[in-house]
């Protein structure tokens, strides 16, 4: 079943062209990454998906609802984490979540809202003003502010920039946990690139508004090209670009001497460079 879909989605300010014929869809329960540069249309696209900007063009459903059409079951079919802090600083963790749930209509439980905290390491600071936060506190009191009401769809544009590296892990530990129990589902926006290499099922990478690349994390790693280091008995070290199904031992055949052989694999962060260049 799918959970999102952008079919031709286009947004124009004036003569500029911020997204363009833009098309994917998102399986129900995927872990799904949209990367690109700064200014690329992710945040954009993710205004259209929400309802704060209007499309120009293209159709985005959620689970076969237009959100302009439908915004109060989109609504509550989204969580949505934004790249802005959004929460009053006078209220405590706790009074956020309870006044956040209450606008859903969803009933008080208090035992969810707790998990919340705890999953997220905030429990200890649940009375705690929210303006005394520190920085990675209030990415992460955002992240539980979009859950409170319980969403099928979680939205992450940039979820972890100034959460230090533990935290991070923790917090990645806790979104695999909420797809495999609650079957939640995941569109993630990062500049982390190693994030959405270990993380997500499949990729998109958009560039000045259009998408370049969409398929399976690791059908992507696996059409690009390898590199191959042979080191020499004397320490000199040849190198040697390898394609996808290219055979190596030709390559080694040139080398007398080999001391040792050594392969590395394509990282994301290479080839989103790579396609990003222009």
């Amino acid at each position: 079943m799918t959970a999102l879909s952008f079919q031709n989605v286009e947004k124009k300010y004036g003569n500029f062209t911020a997204l363009q014929s833009v098309s994917f869809a998102i399986k129900k329960g995927e872990f799904f990454a949209l990367l690109g540069q700064n200014g690329a249309g992710k945040t954009t696209l993710i205004n259209c998906l929400s309802g704060l900007t209007r499309r120009s063009g293209g159709e985005i459903n959620v689970e076969g609802e237009d959100p302009e059409k439908n915004p109060n079951f989109t609504k509550n079919k989204l969580g949505i984490v934004s790249q802005e802090i959004t929460f009053d600083p006078f209220f405590t963790p706790i009074e956020i979540l309870r006044l956040q749930r209450g606008f859903y209509g969803k009933s008080e439980n208090e035992e969810y809202l707790f998990w919340l905290l705890k999953k997220l390491s905030l429990l200890e600071k649940k009375d705690t003003r929210g303006r005394q936060l520190s920085g990675g506190m209030k990415r992460r009191l955002m992240i539980a502010k979009a859950l409170v009401h319980e969403p099928e769809i979680l939205i992450l544009d940039e979820p972890t920039a100034g959460v230090d590296v533990e935290l991070r892990q923790n917090l990645w530990h806790f979104m695999e946990e909420l797809r495999e129990k609650k079957g939640i589902t995941i569109l993630l926006t990062t500049h982390y690139l190693e994030e959405a290499e270990a993380l997500a099922d499949r990729i998109a990478i958009l560039h000045q508004g259009e998408i370049v690349i969409c398929d399976e994390t690791k059908k992507i790693l696996a059409g690009h090209k390898r590199i191959l280091e042979i080191e020499k008995t004397d320490g000199e070290v040849t190198h040697f670009e390898i394609n996808p199904g290219e055979n190596i031992f030709q390559k080694i055949s040139q080398c007398p001497s080999i001391k040792d052989i050594r392969i590395r694999e394509p990282k994301l962060e290479e080839i989103f460079l790579e396609i990003t260049k222009s």
